[in-house]
């Protein structure tokens, strides 16, 4: 690909293309927009087909050239990315977003916004990098993942199913008729590029073994990719604090988590709370791993409690899920219910088969509601879960489980 000069564009798609994920790139910066094109370009599936220096001239350039993607910078004169990201939303353009971030209290604050607006994903800008190189590779590892995992392509190979805009992304104030409609819409009209869905006669449901269900002493979490808004609509559906502790993984840089935190607090009955390590778990309280840090759970004389450890990275990641879901089977045995919602990878695979052979009981997000079916698609398809439920049905779920009397039935058909 030929370096761009700010504001440059190549042709549109024709059928010489089909086979790379073409990128518009929209940022104010020109040293931003140099530097995205540059990391992307050292990816021969990827073009970066046009750069804009604001939210009016990428909409402008979305319209006329169909990318597969975009990256969308926030802070920008004349139309910030967050009214970009509306307009796009409000005319119907499905097309993934990947916001870019400072890593600030203020950036965190307003990439939930965007996210909250219908951005797909986000990604933070380096700081205090040694050189242009540490840079470029940073930009690279973080957003060439994302990509390919947002937007299946022809010719890239075998890749998570992704819903980048449609179901997943209705507000809390949508209708159930508006959400099937969204689902059939989604599998109907892929988005642009998309692969067609990973069939949902893969997936093997995990067995119950003999004898009664054990009742439910803690709720453990884990998402990733397309979670902040998942995470709001399973919040926004537990009416009532939980009975007992909810733990959850979302993978986020520190700042990101507690302002997370910060948001489910408002949003739910239960007290969300960022992990400062060494809590004690109490029932109607949610503890959310900080960014940087593994949440484990450790049994004490007084019950359980949180643990935060700088361990080597798992799946990739720190925080981790199948760290958390092992160290609560540690703690808990079969007496979980462990949730593993969208996300790329496979985080919380290991740990789903930890809680299953320990007695208990899993669920995960359906692909029709998920951003990426990467996370929960791996647990499904491993035959460690008992339930594939789509997102709306997750938190009434979890209400359900934490009783004793109706746990029994998550041990049914899907």
């Amino acid at each position: 690909m030929r370096n761009l000069d700010p504001g440059d564009h190549l042709a549109p798609r024709n059928g010489g293309h089909v086979s790379r994920i073409r990128v518009l790139v929209v940022d104010d910066s020109v040293v931003v927009r140099r530097l995205v094109a540059d990391a992307l370009a050292g990816d021969p599936q990827i073009d970066v087909v046009a750069t804009a220096a604001n939210g009016q001239i990428g909409l402008s350039k979305v319209e006329q050239l169909q990318p597969d993607l975009v990256t969308m910078d926030i802070e920008m004169p004349v139309m910030n990315g967050i009214e970009a990201v509306r307009a796009l939303r409000k005319r119907g353009d499905r097309l993934p977003i990947i916001m870019f971030s400072t890593l600030t209290e203020r950036g965190a604050s307003a990439t939930f916004d965007a996210l909250a607006a219908g951005a797909t994903d986000y990604v933070t800008k380096p700081a205090n990098v040694g050189s242009v190189t540490e840079a470029l590779k940073n930009v690279a590892d973080q957003l060439i993942p994302r990509i390919k995992a947002l937007v299946p392509h022809p010719g890239l190979g075998p890749t998570p199913t992704t819903r980048p805009f449609g179901a997943a992304r209705l507000g809390a104030q949508a209708t159930a008729t508006d959400r099937a409609t969204a689902f059939t819409a989604d599998r109907q009209a892929a988005p642009r590029g998309a692969a067609a869905a990973t069939s949902s006669a893969t997936v093997r449901l995990a067995t119950r073994p003999d004898g009664p269900a054990r009742p439910v002493r803690v709720v453990i979490l884990g998402s990733s990719t397309g979670g902040p808004e998942a995470l709001s609509r399973v919040f926004s559906a537990i009416t009532t604090p939980l009975p007992v502790p909810l733990v959850l993984v979302q993978h986020m840089p520190p700042l990101f988590t507690k302002q997370l935190a910060n948001r489910l607090d408002r949003l739910g009955a239960s007290t969300v709370i960022e992990s400062a390590g060494d809590e004690e778990l109490l029932p109607g309280h949610v503890y959310i791993a900080p960014g940087d840090a593994h949440l484990e759970l450790r049994a004490s004389a007084r019950g359980a409690r949180t643990l935060l450890s700088n361990g080597p990275a798992v799946n990739f990641c720190r925080p981790a899920v199948d760290v958390l879901f092992r160290s609560a089977v540690s703690v808990y045995g079969g007496g979980i219910l462990a949730v593993v919602l969208t996300g790329m990878g496979a985080d919380g695979r290991t740990g789903a088969e930890a809680v299953v052979g320990a007695g208990g009981t899993v669920m995960v997000q359906d692909e029709a509601s998920s951003v990426v079916w990467g996370m929960p698609g791996a647990v499904a398809m491993a035959g460690f879960a008992h339930r594939v439920l789509p997102l709306d049905q997750i938190g009434a779920t979890i209400v359900g489980a934490v009783q004793p009397a109706t746990l029994a039935t998550l041990g049914g058909a899907r």
